[in-house]
């Protein structure tokens, strides 16, 4: 897939799952800016140095996604930099495990300032840039759960990833005159650390791996590699696509 040369911001980057990101995209010649808070910068730096150490090329932009001020020096850095902004991943979430019934609204709006804000806030200081140099990709990490209903997933959380789904769709109807494309990746369970430690549990690992038809669960590399497509020329007329990378849980 063809990334080379290509500038791509990627929010949450130093954790897992941007991690693998930025390490794929990296790997095939894109330019990686991690965005992640302040306390990330240690995580950051070790991925950094993994990624040069292959022969890429990557820096860290310390960022508080719900901050425009933020924001936009995120854009400014990466300008200054390279000159442009191909790429925006909108990959950085939480999930506050409550049902409904136990949910404070404060821990609500927690949730949807970060895993709807923050896109928000992105897509809103990525698209004047990218129009300027003609076009660009943004890329939204949604959920399994922005596209059914998940019994195992808090509603609120299924809430804001339902929101970023439309909100995709949106932008790509919109600002596709722009040569602007917008598409959502939707990841099932993914397989972290934690989650090996809890498939342990016979009753949770029933739970998770039996609603898999492939048997078995979504790793960060499966994600990345859905990224690396849609960030690619490969990808240049899917805009607005919602990409499952769940083995099949949303075919039900």
């Amino acid at each position: 897939m063809n990334v080379k040369g290509k500038t791509i911001l990627i929010t949450g980057g130093a954790g897992g799952l941007g991690g693998a990101m930025a390490k794929l995209l990296a790997a095939n010649g894109a330019t990686i800016f991690i965005l992640d808070l302040p306390q990330a910068e240690e995580a950051a730096k070790a991925l950094i140095a993994d990624i040069e150490a292959a022969g890429g090329k990557a820096y860290f932009q310390p960022s508080d996604i719900t901050s425009e001020e933020d924001w936009q020096k995120a854009i400014q850095a990466a300008v200054a930099e390279t000159g442009k902004v191909d790429v925006l991943i909108n990959n950085a979430g939480i999930n506050i495990r409550k049902p409904v019934e136990e949910m404070s609204i404060d821990e609500w709006m927690t949730m949807m300032k970060i895993n709807t804000g923050g896109v928000f806030l992105g897509i809103k200081y990525a698209i004047p840039q990218m129009r300027v140099q003609g076009g660009g990709s943004i890329i939204n990490t949604s959920s399994v759960c922005g596209l059914v209903g998940h019994k195992y997933t808090p509603e609120a959380y299924t809430a804001t990833k339902g929101a970023v789904t439309m909100l995709t769709k949106a932008i790509a109807s919109r600002y596709a005159k722009d040569n602007i494309r917008c598409n959502s990746i939707h990841p099932s369970t993914v397989n972290t650390p934690l989650i090996s430690e809890k498939l342990k549990d016979p009753a949770f690992a029933a739970e998770r791996l039996g609603e898999v038809p492939l048997g078995r669960l979504c790793t960060a590399d499966d994600v990345a590699n859905a990224v690396l497509y849609l960030a690619s020329e490969e990808a240049s007329f899917i805009n607005g696509l919602s990409l499952a990378v769940d083995g099949g849980v949303t075919c039900y």
